[in-house]
């Protein structure tokens, strides 16, 4: 089967070679918007996920004309009545230091117990081409807050997510398990019969 090229709306290094990983398999040759240096600024002010995911994809496949994801996650952690929430890349300013944002989050819950710590990434996935918005879909993973750093794996919060079962952190438990849970692994899982069928579609249309 012939590739249909996917272009994924993110400059994020780390999402991208997770979502690359994560679709290996389907006939697709990703791209992001390192490729498409013209391409429009999105300036992610949704309330939700799902909001954020779509002004990408819909702003991105407008501009490429091209079969375009984008995704949109972050961390909600109950204590905190669900921040960082959308705000999670820039919880501690602009600037997108992932350091930075977690030492922030300890900060705040230095005060909160264990057992309190609950938290949950979210993932949005939106799917759209030249015509429009194709699906959105959604994935979580329940965790808690550690209480220090651990691990050297991943990137934004996972060296304080905690996954109880294992009693380590995604950073220490690196990309194979992660990408068997994680909440982008769900959220793609549910866009992947999308993808199959347009790449299908598109397939047959040039025979």
């Amino acid at each position: 089967m012939k590739q249909v090229e996917v272009l994924v709306a993110t400059k994020n290094a780390g999402k991208l070679s997770e979502i690359k990983e994560l679709l290996k398999g389907l006939p697709v040759k990703l791209t992001s918007l390192a490729d498409y240096p013209r391409a429009p600024r999105i300036i992610e002010n949704g309330d939700t996920f799902v909001d954020n995911a779509g002004k990408k994809a819909f702003k991105i496949a407008a501009f490429s004309g091209k079969l375009t994801v984008g995704e949109d996650s972050g961390l909600c952690v109950d204590a905190l009545d669900g921040a960082p929430g959308v705000r999670s890349a820039r919880f501690s300013g602009r600037g997108k230091d992932d350091e930075a944002n977690n030492r922030r989050l300890l900060r705040l819950l230095k005060d909160v117990k264990p057992s309190d710590r609950g938290a949950g990434y979210v993932c949005a996935v939106a799917i759209a081409d030249k015509n429009g918005i194709l699906a959105i879909v959604e994935g979580t993973c329940r965790g808690r807050i550690a209480l220090r750093p651990a691990g050297s794996s991943g990137f934004g919060y996972d060296p304080l997510f905690l996954i109880p079962r294992y009693a380590k952190t995604f950073a220490q438990l690196g990309e194979k398990v992660k990408h068997t849970m994680s909440h982008r692994y769900r959220a793609l899982k549910k866009a992947a019969p999308v993808l199959k069928r347009y790449i299908k579609k598109q397939t047959e249309a040039r025979r």
